[in-house]
């Protein structure tokens, strides 16, 4: 079976900043891969050059074994990459079935009655049914995040990308989200999720990869990963004896 997504030395630069350094790596169908690091190093422009938000200086890109390098970020999507963002961006004076279905007939291409049937078992999944017809500006932070992720699956995806959507959820929340999230996956959606929240990861992911100053410096089983020491000193800040 081929990967679903390959990165090959996917780099970038801002002037003498570099955001992306050589980044290459791949993942199967249907995994979950968390991707972890400090800060600043790179994550976020990660997604942005997978999704085609950026261009990169070198490297390619390769999905459902396209290379996708050089296509559109509407492209992408219609390809069957779909994403959150870190700080939710919903129509604010648009209603949470609104939102949705923006999704559905623009990213998806559903119309009519097959659209709308759609929102509506996404928007029960993410637990937001009830809230269908409420304005997207007026949610809380938690049910912003679910209508992040509402979009992004009513696009249906086969690669669905979330970026710290745990992030500013209190404990019991943060729960109920991966939940949700390990729900998706149990679908077979392929998952790659960004995450300060790294228990919330470890309830999900299969992979762990770290990035530190846009370049990959360890990959493997999650466990393995949050117990080495160079993980722990650079990510978590514990400072290890030499």
């Amino acid at each position: 079976m081929s990967p679903i997504l390959q990165l090959r030395g996917l780099s970038k630069s801002f002037g003498a900043v570099v955001v992306a350094d050589k980044l290459s790596y791949e993942m199967q169908s249907g995994e979950a891969l968390g991707i972890i690091g400090p800060n600043g190093a790179g994550k976020t422009t990660m997604f942005n050059l997978i999704t085609g938000t950026l261009t990169p200086d070198k490297g390619d890109v390769i999905f459902l074994s396209k290379d996708v390098t050089k296509y559109s970020a509407a492209r992408r999507c219609r390809l069957g990459m779909a994403r959150s963002f870190q700080v939710p961006q919903p129509f604010s004076g648009m209603t949470v079935f609104e939102n949705a279905m923006i999704a559905a007939t623009q990213a998806a291409g559903l119309s009519g009655w097959v659209a709308e049937d759609s929102c509506l078992k996404v928007l029960e999944q993410t637990n937001l049914l009830d809230k269908a017809n409420v304005l997207a500006g007026s949610l809380n932070l938690l049910d912003r995040k679910r209508l992040e992720l509402t979009r992004a699956l009513c696009a249906k995806p086969k690669l669905l990308m979330l970026d710290e959507i745990a992030g500013g959820l209190t404990e019991s929340e943060c729960i109920s989200l991966v939940h949700t999230i390990k729900d998706i996956h149990a679908q077979g959606v392929s998952v790659i999720w960004i995450e300060h929240v790294v228990h919330a990861l470890m309830a999900v992911v299969d992979r762990l990869i770290v990035i530190d100053f846009g370049k990959k410096i360890a990959e493997g089983p999650p466990k393995e990963i949050m117990a080495s020491s160079e993980v722990q000193e650079i990510y978590l800040g514990i400072e290890v004896d030499g």
